[in-house]
Order: structure tokens, then sequence, then C-alpha cells
């Protein structure tokens, strides 16, 4: 997790929300260190998990463990319940859009045809902090 939090400060200091990302294979070799870059791509789906996910061959997300800083929304979480991930360890909750436990637990839903666990609030005081400083941030532009 503090790969990824290395990786949100940076999204963050690119005038990103700031998540990190990183992707770690079934041998535990890490396979990827994203951050969100919706802005500087100019694209809605430039989400950290989603490009960490697009840049790791298919065959190599099989029993990964995918480290998050925020918990994945809607799009990331169904990119994860078809990857072949086996598990997403996030460290802050999203209460309003979470989909790997406070909304709803896509990764782990039996319609799928892979199960991938989900586990929340590991290092969640500084992926807060982060978040905070970012909103802060934002209010306080022109």
């Amino acid at each position: 997790m503090r790969l990824a939090l290395s990786r949100a400060q940076l999204a963050l200091e690119k005038g990103e929300v700031p998540v990190g990302c990183v992707l770690v294979s079934a041998q535990g070799e890490v396979l990827c260190r994203t951050q969100n870059e919706v802005n500087s791509r100019n694209d809605l789906t430039a989400h950290a998990e989603m490009l960490a996910i697009r840049s790791v061959p298919r065959h190599a997300l099989r029993g990964a463990k995918m480290y998050v800083t925020l918990e994945p929304c809607p799009m990331c979480a169904g990119a994860v319940a078809l990857s072949g991930i086996s598990r997403v360890v996030f460290g802050a909750h999203d209460k309003k859009y979470g989909c790997c436990g406070s909304v709803y637990r896509i990764p782990e839903d039996p319609a799928f045809y892979d199960f991938c666990a989900c586990d929340g609030g590991l290092m969640e005081d500084e992926c807060e902090a982060l978040l905070k400083e970012c909103f802060r941030l934002l209010r306080e532009k022109p």
C-alpha cells in the first residue's frame, strides 16, 4: 500500500484525484504502479485501477492482488471482476460509489466466473488524508 500511496501523491502533484494502484503477481512480484490520469489524458476511464489492468498481460492478472488507495468504483470493480485478479486491498472507503464493500461488492458477486475477495481500511488514515488535501485544494481554487 505504501507504493500505491506514493503513486497517489504523484497524482495529487499532477492535479489529479489522488488514487494510486499497485498490482502484485501471485508470486509477489510488482507488476505495475499507476495513478489516476483522468485530467491529463482527458479520459474518464483513466482511473488508476483501469490503467493497471490495461498495462499487464491478461495471463499475468490471474491470481494477482491489487492494492489501491481508494475503494474501486463500479467501472473499476467490474473490470476487476472480469480480470482474474484474486484480491483487492484498498485504503479509504468510498461510501458514495465504492463497489468493493461500501455500496456493493461487484468482484465478490457469484454471477461472475471468478471470485475476487475485497478488503478495505489498510492505511485508511493516510489514504483519506491525501483525498482531503485534494478537495481542500479544489475548494481554494478561484
